[in-house]
């Protein structure tokens, strides 16, 4: 039986997962692999659960980094710093490290890819994006034969759970966000999830993975949910659509469109009935043509699964994969990046109860060649009513040109949301 000894560095949620994970499949991974997987050090600022003393790591340095009997570290820390000068120490002394951090991943990948090369050492993230969902090693090792074109997905579960709350309960956004946060569904500082930034560093590791071309987050669009209204969730219902905060990128040739946002899709599209802090990721393939991944995005075990399935699967190589594709700071000179995508769009004005205006905001919406798929008024009020476009595909400059226009209009009170459509 091979063994392979193993430090953990942080013990909160996720750490908590694996440490039990390891301790609870112990046997089944021996039975399984051949392998007998040695827990030797824990290392952690504060324990979420007793551990034995023996195991108590002081310092990462001394006792991991300079261990040769260790062989593959686990980090899951998350942010920046420590974690990244640990990694890096790890990588140098020749071991392989598996990690979480998207954050991490996502903006100093170059820099950790190229310590891993340089010592012939692994570098394994597989539950930086999807949480159990075993989406990069299914690009990695199952789709080689295919040109990837589109990644459309629901990456993040805590804007998920909002939004399919505020559907089905018809529960205002603020209401939903103090529940979510009290289940412990969402931090007590939600921004990174609610305003796009943990998709969006997510979205960075997918699409690099699926397009083969390092997609770096200085080219991803981004924007949150804390603008989205029980207003704009009842009239995409009514038009027969379900909103969702999904990250999406597409590759037509050596260009690239890489965006977070809130989306109106179809209900009949697979993705709308992702309920709850479920993630799914949606791809095209030009052979394989289309996949769904499905399941737990986050969580102490489901994300523990994946570490620990990296564990296994990192124990199991005898040279290790590092990326092919050029993997620098800076995106290759030989990529574009797409700010004027097509998509079409879901227009929510407040404007004055008068003839007319419907006229002129068609015709500005003409001047720029938005054209309209649908339109509802709702109501008569002396003061104002809602008026409701959903365009054909669009590009996205010429959209906001238009609602700049269409804002200096005197009978329009307010352009209350712009969401894209997704068909």
């Amino acid at each position: 039986m091979r063994e392979v000894n193993i430090a953990l560095v942080g013990l909160g949620t996720v750490g908590s997962g694996v440490y039990k994970t390891l301790s609870m499949q112990k046997e089944r991974v021996e039975h399984k692999e051949g392998l007998t997987l040695n827990l030797k050090k824990v290392l952690a600022l504060e324990y979420a659960i007793e551990i034995d003393e023996s195991l108590k790591a002081k310092d990462f340095y001394t006792d991991i980094a300079a261990d040769e009997s260790i062989d593959i570290v686990i980090e899951l820390i998350g942010g920046i710093s420590p974690a990244k000068e640990f990694i890096l120490a790890a990588l140098k002394k020749g071991k392989t490290v598996v990690t979480a951090n998207k954050e991490l991943m996502a903006q100093y990948w170059p820099e950790l890819n190229s310590a891993a090369k340089k010592s012939g050492a692994g570098l394994y993230f597989e539950a930086s994006v999807g949480g159990g969902i075993p989406i990069l090693r299914t690009i990695w090792e199952s789709l080689q034969a295919n040109e990837i074109t589109s990644v459309m997905g629901i990456i993040n579960g805590t804007t998920n759970y909002i939004l399919t709350k505020m559907a089905e309960e018809n529960q205002s956004y603020e209401a939903v966000l103090k529940e979510a946060q009290r289940l412990g569904m969402a931090e007590a500082n939600p921004k990174s999830d609610v305003e796009g930034y943990d998709a969006m560093y997510k979205l960075s590791i997918l699409s690099s993975m699926a397009f083969h071309a390092r997609v770096p987050i200085e080219y991803i669009y981004r924007e949150g949910i804390t603008n989205i209204t029980q207003e704009d969730i009842a009239y995409g219902k009514e038009l027969g659509y379900t909103l969702k905060l999904l990250a999406i990128s597409k590759r037509r040739g050596n260009t690239v469109e890489a965006r977070v946002h809130p989306t109106m899709i179809p209900n009949a599209h697979p993705l709308a009935s992702v309920r709850g802090s479920f993630n799914a990721i949606y791809l095209h393939g030009n052979v394989v043509d289309d996949i769904m991944l499905y399941g737990r995005g986050a969580g102490d075990m489901p994300t523990a699964s994946a570490v620990v399935s990296d564990v296994i699967y990192a124990a199991n190589q005898s040279s290790h994969k590092h990326t092919t594709f050029y993997n620098e700071k800076d995106a290759s000179s030989e990529m574009s990046f797409e700010n004027n995508w097509e998509s079409a769009f879901f227009l929510r004005l407040l404007v004055a109860d008068s003839p007319g205006v419907l006229a002129k905001i068609s015709n500005i919406l003409g001047k720029f060649e938005v054209s309209v798929a649908s339109v509802i008024q709702k109501g008569q009020s002396e003061d104002s009513v809602p008026l409701i476009f959903i365009t054909h595909k669009a590009n996205e400059l010429s959209v906001k040109s238009a609602i700049n226009e269409i804002s200096d209009i005197d009978e329009v009170i307010s352009v209350a949301n712009i969401i894209r459509v997704e068909n």
